[in-house]
């Protein structure tokens, strides 16, 4: 909820690594997988945010107590000081879509540079989606089970008894999305099925983290489209949440593992904004800011407004 919006509005989006910037005062929604990070015009500007957002936090129990959050302590790394990067590029099944043109000339500017882009394996990335979702539903009936209409959140008028008090709450104080999420992470928590849903998705996702590990221990970056495509029309995939969260298939991965990732506007297709997804190590956000901060001293995409709002 940081790359996708960036990349679909043709802005820059800082999702930072797992526990360098707290979650304190956010709603918990699926509390393994949460983050904050900004979304700004440019590299930069992220970069700057992300100096003042992260740290330490007692308030949260998932920050890290760390000295390093490397740009945090140092924002004024060039790209100049990460020379002859290998950035690796997944077969992830995305020819002929929108990005693939995009991601080209993206990969022209950095060979340019002296970078070069090697292909690396990814072999368990295609279960992310289910995985991710199977989590975060879970996690989401959990956290969310707190808003009965007495202690936290909307609370119905005139309920009847408490019974009518809980159901009427709940029915009208969320939507349609989050009562779908709620009953998915229920069902998958429940006694006969923990095991086949909830744990399975757990041991998914090491096997996706461990996927991230042995890449990265060939490449200094990872580079990927945001998304499928470019913004898809206002309610057009409501009725639809399989192809809705189809459309997540480039940025759950990171949020599995715990990585860095950054979006940046790489370019446009009839109007609309494309973004370019680049995840890195745990920690290296400065890297993220340093090679998106080149990118956008070559371009300007980053500076062009997408034709629907001109």
């Amino acid at each position: 909820s940081i790359r996708q919006p960036a990349s679909f509005c043709g802005l820059t989006g800082l999702k930072p690594t797992y526990g360098t910037i707290s979650r304190y005062g956010m709603i918990a929604y699926a509390s393994s997988l949460d983050q904050a990070g900004p979304i700004c015009r440019n590299a930069e500007d992220a970069g700057l945010m992300f100096s003042f957002m992260s740290g330490f936090d007692p308030k949260d129990s998932t920050s890290i107590t760390s000295e390093n959050y490397s740009f945090a302590t140092n924002n004024n790394r060039q790209i100049s000081e990460f020379e002859n990067l290998k950035i690796g590029v997944p077969k992830l099944g995305f020819q002929g879509k929108e990005p693939e043109t995009a991601l080209a000339e993206l990969q022209r500017v950095f060979e340019r540079l002296g970078h070069k882009f090697v292909e690396v394996e990814l072999p368990n990335i295609g279960a992310s989606i289910p995985s991710y979702y199977v989590i975060a539903s879970a996690e989401a009936s959990t956290n969310l089970s707190r808003y009965d209409g007495v202690r936290f959140g909307y609370r119905c008028e005139k309920p009847k008894n408490l019974q009518d008090l809980y159901v009427r709450s709940r029915s009208e104080g969320f939507g349609e999305e989050v009562k779908r999420r709620i009953l998915t992470g229920t069902y998958a928590l429940s006694v006969g099925y923990f095991d086949q849903y909830y744990l399975k998705a757990q041991k998914v996702r090491r096997l996706i983290a461990n996927d991230f590990k042995n890449a990265f221990a060939k490449v200094d970056l990872i580079l990927t489209p945001t998304t499928l495509s470019t913004a898809f029309e206002l309610n057009s995939l409501v009725d639809n949440p399989v192809e809705m969260y189809e459309q997540d298939l480039f940025t759950v991965p990171a949020n599995l593992a715990g990585l860095p990732a950054i979006s940046i506007p790489c370019g446009f297709k009839n109007g609309m904004p494309i973004g370019a997804q680049f995840i890195a190590k745990a920690f290296n956000e400065d890297l993220l800011i340093a090679i998106s901060t080149a990118f956008q001293k070559e371009t300007d995409f980053h500076e062009r407004t997408p034709a629907a709002y001109k």
